[in-house]
């Protein structure tokens, strides 16, 4: 018998593979961190030994969710300003709160708040876009979460630079310190094409290829975007960023809500992976991306909840339900984004998109064990006829029962197991008081 560091059981292991595979009473033999082997209970069980077990009767187990676009500091404005349009949104009351409350502390407490929601939702990666990235990288390290970590990039000045030059030195910096790490991946994070002008872009594309790590922008979210990109280069968005040759398969876009079938047919040649935060473009009206069609071109997408303050919540099992039935609708077509698509566009292409397509995504021999384990015994997961309909459909939150990054386990029994939970709270707590007072 081979001694396995944790051996996993359930009534159900789908390995998000190529052939979407699921095994009924299946285990995961992990090691080292790694998937050991995965197939029939019976199988695994004559081979590997533990004595560290986890599931079994009544779970389900399946790749870690990976969030492709979020803000995680800004879920300490979670509420603070709602049930106003975007630009107003971000001028009139995010920008000024960020300006008056930003710092190393308060990104370090946030993003552990952050970090323990996303968890405790079934999230095992994000990809984040903010300023403070070394605090936003050691905060997800505490807690035990990989995290793709976009050094914020703007034209104007904030509580961490004066001008483009400053953030560029901010994410140079990051990327040394960070580069090579385990759980981390530093990112070029260009914030948008309204906020950054076209030498911006061209510098963060040039870096981004010297330092060899991705790029992450918001792209084509709201009508006005589009309209003052237009207005100012003659050209749609999408457009826009191709003649600066910025596009390529190191890109992970954000939202793409308002692009035409020009621009989806540049995005797919381009090999442009897409973040759709369904959820937060709802919230705020900002419309409805054309998912379907950016599918059919061959375009990864991928689920982004954005940021807490225009969600409200950093949960995807609820983004990936509400996905699903959003664009049944929109297209009178109730067979599209069917279940083993959307949980696919959650777990192996959410991976593949931000490069780890290789390491992670899928339960297979090798890659790491980053996996989440369900508690099925619940009313309202009860009877199940088919398991991948009631994760995306029936499923939430409150049904993660354990969750492992890389053969840890930093979620048992609902708890996490890497920083005190109350804690955490705590300090979310008196944050919201002292903002609250002003």
């Amino acid at each position: 018998m081979i001694e396995a560091d944790l051996i996993i059981r359930s009534d159900h292991v789908l390995k998000m593979d190529a052939g979407l595979a699921v095994i009924d009473d299946g285990a995961i033999a992990v090691g080292a961190g790694k998937v050991l082997a995965v197939g029939p209970a019976q199988d695994i069980l004559k081979s590997y030994s533990s004595g560290n077990v986890l599931g079994g009767t009544g779970t389900v187990a399946f790749p870690g969710l990976v969030n492709t676009h979020t803000h995680s500091p800004m879920v300490y404005f979670r509420g603070l300003a709602d049930d106003i349009p975007l630009k107003e949104w971000l001028e009139k009351n995010i920008w000024p709160a960020e300006e008056k409350w930003l710092s190393p502390e308060f990104v370090t407490d946030a993003v552990e708040l952050a970090c323990l929601e996303m968890l405790k939702s079934g999230t095992t990666a994000f990809n984040d876009m903010y300023f403070y990235g070394n605090q936003i990288a050691a905060a997800s390290v505490k807690l035990g979460m990989r995290a793709f970590v976009g050094a914020g990039i703007v034209d104007f000045p904030t509580s961490t630079g004066t001008r483009a030059d400053d953030y560029f030195a901010n994410a140079e910096s990051l990327i040394k310190s960070w580069k090579g790490n385990d759980l981390i991946t530093p990112c070029i994070a260009p914030h948008s094409l309204y906020a950054c002008g076209p030498d911006t872009l061209k510098k963060a594309k040039k870096m981004s290829e010297h330092f060899g790590v991705p790029l992450h922008v918001h792209l084509s979210e709201t009508q006005w975007e589009v309209g003052q990109i237009t207005s100012l280069y003659n050209k749609r968005p999408v457009e826009y960023l191709h003649s600066l040759g910025f596009l390529d398969e190191t890109v992970l876009a954000a939202h793409c809500v308002w692009v035409d079938d020009r621009e989806i047919r540049l995005l797919g040649k381009n090999k442009v992976n897409v973040s759709h935060c369904m959820e937060s473009n709802l919230k705020l009206a900002s419309g409805f991306a054309p998912v379907t069609t950016m599918l059919a071109e061959g375009i990864k997408v991928t689920f982004g909840t954005d940021g807490a303050a225009s969600n409200n919540d950093l949960n995807l099992l609820g983004e990936m339900s509400t996905t699903a039935k959003v664009h049944k609708a929109l297209t009178s077509n109730p067979t599209v984004l069917d279940a083993r698509t959307v949980l696919l566009m959650a777990t192996r292409w959410g991976a593949e998109a931000l490069g780890m397509g290789k390491t992670a995504g899928s339960i297979e021999e090798g890659k790491d064990a980053d996996i989440v384990i369900c508690d099925l015994k619940k009313p309202h997961l009860t009877p199940m006829y088919d398991v991948y309909s009631h994760i995306v459909y029936a499923m939430n939150s409150a049904d993660v029962d354990s969750v492992i990054i890389k053969g840890r386990v930093v979620v048992r029994d609902r708890y996490l197991t890497t920083t005190d939970e109350s804690e955490i709270i705590g300090k979310a707590v008196e944050w919201g008081n002292r903002i609250r007072q002003g």
